[in-house]
Formats: C-alpha cells, sequence, structure tokens
C-alpha cells in the first residue's frame, strides 16, 4: 500500500445533472484524499469507446457509451493510502441496490445503469485511465495535512 497511490473517479452525467459533485468531491476529501486533478468534460463517444474497452463485448456496451456521452462528467484523481480499493468501497457494489448505506451508490443510485460514479478497479486500471483523461498530468503537491493523517 502507498500513500501515493492514485485513482481515477468520474462523476457520471446523472450525478452532475442531480448536483452530487460536491458531496462526492466532500466524502473523499474527508476520508483524507488529496485531489490531484478535476475537469469537467462533456467527452465523446470515441473518448468512453477507449474508455470502456474492455467492456466491448458486453450487450449493454453500445448503451453504456452512448449515456455517457450524453452530457458531461466531473473526471478526478484522487491520491492517498490504498485509494483504488478505498475508492471503491466508498462507491459501493456496481449494482445500487447491493450497496449499503453509507456508501455514496448506496445513498444516491437507484439502478445499475444510472449508478452515479465510475472508479478505477485496480491499480493499472486507475495508470491507463489517468493517462486517458489527463494527458496534460496532473499537480503534484505536499498537503500540509499529511503528517496528520499518515503514520
Amino acid at each position: 500500500m502507498s500513500v501515493k497511490e492514485r485513482t481515477y473517479i468520474m462523476v457520471k452525467p446523472e450525478g452532475v445533472q442531480r448536483g452530487l459533485v460536491g458531496e462526492i468531491i466532500k466524502r473523499f476529501e474527508t476520508r483524507g484524499f488529496k485531489l490531484i486533478a478535476l475537469k469537467l468534460v462533456h467527452a465523446t463517444k470515441e473518448h468512453f469507446e477507449k474508455h470502456y474497452a474492455d467492456l466491448s463485448t458486453k450487450p449493454f456496451y453500445p448503451g453504456l457509451v452512448k449515456y455517457m456521452a450524453s452530457g458531461p462528467v466531473v473526471a478526478m484523481v484522487w491520491e492517498g493510502l490504498d485509494s483504488v480499493k478505498t475508492g471503491r468501497t466508498m462507491l459501493g457494489a456496481t449494482n445500487p441496490l447491493a450497496s449499503a448505506p453509507g456508501t455514496i451508490r448506496g445513498d444516491y443510485a437507484l439502478s445499475l445503469g444510472r449508478n452515479v460514479c465510475h472508479g478505477s478497479d485496480s491499480v493499472e486500471s486507475a495508470e491507463k485511465e489517468i493517462k486517458l483523461w489527463f494527458p496534460e498530468g496532473v499537480v503534484q503537491y505536499e498537503s500540509s495535512q499529511a503528517a496528520w493523517i499518515f503514520e
């Protein structure tokens, strides 16, 4: 586990439309993660085809790509201890109906196809997604809170 581990979190179109961006950012900040990249982007269908390439053989893939390109998303990179696994836990189960209360999906989502957020499922996926969404790179800085948060 590394304090410098990075994860990619994306607020999906319905999360943006419903005004949940601030709440989601708040949860990651409160947990102790450091925000190192953030942008609002209305990505193309082609961009989402690259992002979801690993799902291209699934029957829901065309609808997913169409939906994701239907409105703006908020792309973020968070850095911190075990950020990929912890980020996924904070999001909750992919199917919101199986997500525990207190998780982002458990609190805000009702359907599998509209589950508010995407989170990287591995360190390798995170690095790939970060390069796709932030080709310009991320901002590195020292958090003045780090000494209080980490041993």
